[in-house]
């Protein structure tokens, strides 16, 4: 069943932003962990729908549309902590709008967590692909091992339906896949996340479960995100997954204590003026930075910050450029008032100055 968000235009110019510091109306949800709210100001942006919660968006152009492919939260009162239990998502709703600023347009279920014949539990951040005319749903859960792997599901569609493979992707680990075209037609897979991701497991992309620190600390390299190349069919590795460096201005390894700036989890490539842009989360100091190379595998040199802290513990993005401008798609919990686990998909523009460096951005009206 299709939901259409009328009236729901976003604020995306120069001095046109919208604000929306208490919404009139949400999902209902039981009580859970709030946020403080004291420090709450003006938010610039709307969430994209208020019907449902959703989070983690990945935004491509379809079609000549934009498309959403967000995780979708829900309270499902499991109790809160450091690995993300909470974050115990069923399904995926797939959003689109012919146009920034018009209606917003929820094509229902595309994929449920029953209809996986390997899943575990927590559908997580997906993302999606097209080739020849197939749109690819890439999603992490965990197996029935309670492992993250990566599956993939297919339809004819870019609101699905999807159809899960039944098994996932060989080789595959962690979550938050993220893919890219590059220029030349060749897709990557970027994905992993600590903590709850458990990238801190995997050591050469093997498993050793016996790991129980959330991640390194000390004098120490930060953990890498993943990437490998896709298969002509799109449902496998075509290689090996290597690790994806990234440097600090000085060329040295970013190192594990320096949580301003190590990854964390939230992949995201995006290429502008022949430059690829690593972005990615950095978890518990709720950054969303960048860094740029000359390779899709890296490495990738680190240059700032993109998006400061949201109003929530978790910060997660993508970047696309839809009719000649670019935008920053993000969450937070405006909607459920400081919920940490019930989050709602927002988007504003984002420039690149004149040497491609990005400016960063507040989701906070001054």
């Amino acid at each position: 069943m299709k939901e259409v968000m009328k009236g729901m235009y976003l604020t995306l110019g120069i001095a046109t932003f919208l604000v929306a510091c208490q919404p009139t109306s949400k999902p209902s949800s039981e009580e859970s962990s709030v946020i403080d709210t004291t420090a709450v100001r003006a938010f610039k942006s709307e969430p994209l729908v208020t019907h449902i919660y959703t989070a983690d968006p990945s935004a491509h152009v379809f079609e000549g549309k934009l498309y959403i492919y967000p995780s979708h939260d829900w309270e499902s009162g499991i109790a809160e902590d450091d690995f993300g239990s909470h974050f115990d998502m069923q399904d995926y709703h797939i959003l689109s709008m012919d146009e920034v600023g018009g209606e917003v347009t929820d094509h229902g279920v595309a994929l449920d967590k029953k209809d996986i014949a390997w899943a575990g539990r927590q559908l997580w951040a997906p993302d999606a692909a097209e080739k020849d005319g197939t749109y690819y749903l890439y999603f992490p859960l965990k197996d029935k091992q309670d492992i993250f792997k990566i599956g993939v599901a297919t339809s004819d569609r870019p609101e699905g339906p999807f159809t899960a493979e039944p098994e996932p992707m060989k080789n595959s680990y962690s979550m938050d896949p993220a893919v890219f075209k590059d220029d030349d037609g060749a897709y990557y897979m970027y994905f992993g996340g600590v903590w709850g991701g458990q990238l801190q497991r995997w050591d050469d992309n093997t498993y050793d479960a016996s790991v129980t620190a959330q991640e390194p600390s000390g004098d120490v390299p930060a953990l890498l995100p993943r990437v490998a190349k896709l298969s002509d069919d799109m449902k496998q590795f075509a290689e090996e997954v290597k690790e994806v460096e990234i440097l600090d201005a000085d060329g040295s390894p970013i190192m594990a204590d320096d949580h301003d700036k190590r990854f964390f989890e939230a992949s995201w490539v995006h290429k502008y003026n022949d430059k690829y842009y690593f972005s990615y989360s950095t978890g518990d100091t709720h950054n969303i930075c960048y860094a740029t190379g000359d390779n899709p595998y890296g490495p990738f040199t680190y240059l700032g910050i993109i998006l400061e802290p949201v109003y929530g513990w978790t910060n997660h993005h993508s970047i696309t450029e839809f009719n000649g401008k670019w935008y920053l798609f993000y969450h937070d919990t405006s909607l459920s008032e400081g919920q940490t686990h019930l989050r709602s998909v927002k988007m504003m523009e984002l420039k690149h100055d004149e040497n491609g460096k990005i400016e960063t951005l507040s989701a906070f009206k001054e």
